[in-house]
C-alpha cells in the first residue's frame, strides 16, 4: 500500500531511531547536556513514526492471516475473517496515509519550537495595527493548541500596532502547523483612522524560523560584533537610564538582531542569541534547499518570505489563501484564532503536490 519511496524513509528513520538510542546511552553523549537534549528529542520525534510504521506493518500481518483463512477449508472461520476484512483493509490504508503524510509533508524540523518575526509593511499606522491583529491571531491559536508563547522583543505605536514582533511559540506539532505562515499577509478593511469611510489596503510580512539547539549551530564569539545601547518606545515607554538593549552582528553573514524588550541587558542577549541562532539556522537551511534539485519549489509549504499568501478582506469577512484558492471564514480566523481548518486545507495540498512529484 505504501510507495516504495515511503518504504524506504521509513526503513532508514527505524534504522536512524536505533542509532540515536544507542547515543543516548553514550556515556561522552550523557555527560554533555546540550547534545543530549537534542539527540533526545530527535529520538522522540522519530520514535513516534516508527511506532507508526510499527502500527502500519502489524496491520498488514493481521490483514494477510485474515485473507489466507477466508481462502482455507474451515467455511465458518472463513467467513468470519471475510467479514473482517473490510475494516482490517480500511486500518491499513488509513495508516498508510498517515505515515505518507508525515513522510511527504512533516520535515526534519517538524519537531521544533518555532520563533516568527511579523513587521509592518505597506500601510503605515494601520499596516502596525494588523501586524498587531495577526500576532494576537497566532496567540489564540496557540492557546486553543495548547502552545506556549514568549514575546521576545516588540515594537509597538503609539495606536496599539507593532511596527515589528518577534516571538516564540513551543509546544507539540508546532512547526508542522505554522511552517505554512511564512509570507506576505494583506488586509483589506476601513481603517479606525479614515473619516471617509474608503477601504484601504496594508500589508505585513511573517517569518517562521524553527529553533534550534544550541549544539546543531557553532557560533564562534569570534564573529559576533555585540552593541549595547538605551533602549526607546513611543510616549516615553521602555526609555532606561542603563544601556541594556543588544545589538548582535553576526559578521560572516551581516545577520543582525536587536533586543530591547527586557531591562536586564543579560536577559535581552540571550534572547538574542536565540534569535540569531534561528535566523543563522534559516540561512544555512535555505543554502542547503538552494542546492539540492528544485523539486521543493512548487510545494506549499517551500516558505519563501516574499511571497503574498493570503489576503484578510474584513468588508466581505473573508480570508483567502492565494497558494490554494479557498476562502475562509475571516472571524473565526481573526477573533477566534480558528486556524485548523485553514492549515489543514493547506496540508492536503502539500501532500497531493508530493505525492504527484513522487510519481513523475
Amino acid at each position: 500500500m505504501l510507495p516504495p519511496l515511503i518504504e524506504k524513509q521509513l526503513i532508514q528513520a527505524s534504522e536512524k531511531h536505533a542509532e540515536l538510542e544507542r547515543l543516548l546511552s553514550d556515556p561522552d553523549v550523557v555527560a554533555q547536556p546540550s547534545r543530549f537534549r537534542a539527540a533526545a528529542r530527535e529520538c522522540g520525534a522519530v520514535g513516534k513514526l516508527v511506532s507508526l510504521y510499527g502500527e502500519y506493518r502489524a496491520a498488514l500481518r493481521e490483514l494477510e492471516e485474515h485473507r489466507e483463512i477466508a481462502r482455507g477449508d474451515d467455511h465458518e472461520l472463513g467467513q468470519l475473517a471475510k467479514e473482517d476484512l473490510p475494516a482490517l483493509e480500511e486500518k491499513a490504508e488509513r495508516l498508510a496515509a498517515e505515515l505518507t503524510d508525515r513522510i511527504l509533508v512533516d520535515d526534519r524540523a517538524a519537531s521544533r519550537s518555532v520563533i516568527l518575526e511579523i513587521r509592518a509593511g505597506t500601510g503605515g499606522d494601520e499596516a502596525a495595527l494588523f501586524a498587531a491583529d495577526l500576532f494576537r491571531m497566532y496567540a489564540k491559536f496557540a492557546e486553543r493548541s495548547r502552545w506556549k508563547v514568549e514575546v521576545m522583543d516588540a515594537h509597538p505605536t503609539e495606536l496599539g500596532g507593532y511596527r515589528e514582533i518577534i516571538f516564540s511559540v513551543a509546544g507539540e506539532g508546532v512547526h508542522r502547523q505554522l511552517r505554512y505562515e511564512m509570507g506576505g499577509h494583506r488586509v483589506q478593511r476601513v481603517p479606525e483612522t479614515e473619516a471617509s469611510g474608503r477601504i484601504h489596503t496594508s500589508a505585513a510580512t511573517v517569518a517562521v524560523m524553527s529553533e534550534p539547539e544550541e549544539v546543531e549551530v557553532e557560533i564562534n564569539e569570534s564573529d559576533l560584533r555585540v552593541d549595547f545601547y538605551r533602549a526607546g518606545g513611543p510616549g516615553g515607554q521602555k526609555v532606561n537610564k542603563t544601556s541594556s538593549a543588544v545589538r548582535i552582528t553576526h559578521l560572516p553573514t551581516g545577520i543582525v538582531v536587536a533586543i530591547q524588550d527586557e531591562v536586564s541587558q543579560h536577559k535581552n542577549r540571550a534572547k538574542a542569541m536565540r534569535v540569531m541562532r534561528s535566523r543563522l539556522f534559516d540561512h544555512f537551511e535555505r543554502q542547503r534547499f538552494e542546492k539540492e534539485q528544485s523539486v521543493r519549489r512548487g510545494q506549499i509549504g517551500s516558505g519563501d518570505r516574499n511571497q503574498r499568501i493570503r489576503t484578510y478582506n474584513f468588508p466581505q469577512n473573508r480570508v483567502t489563501d492565494h497558494r490554494i484558492g479557498k476562502n475562509f471564514n475571516l472571524e473565526r480566523i481573526i477573533e477566534e484564532g480558528d486556524l485548523s481548518e485553514l492549515i489543514e486545507s493547506l496540508r492536503g495540498c502539500d501532500r497531493e503536490q508530493r505525492l504527484k512529484e513522487l510519481k513523475l
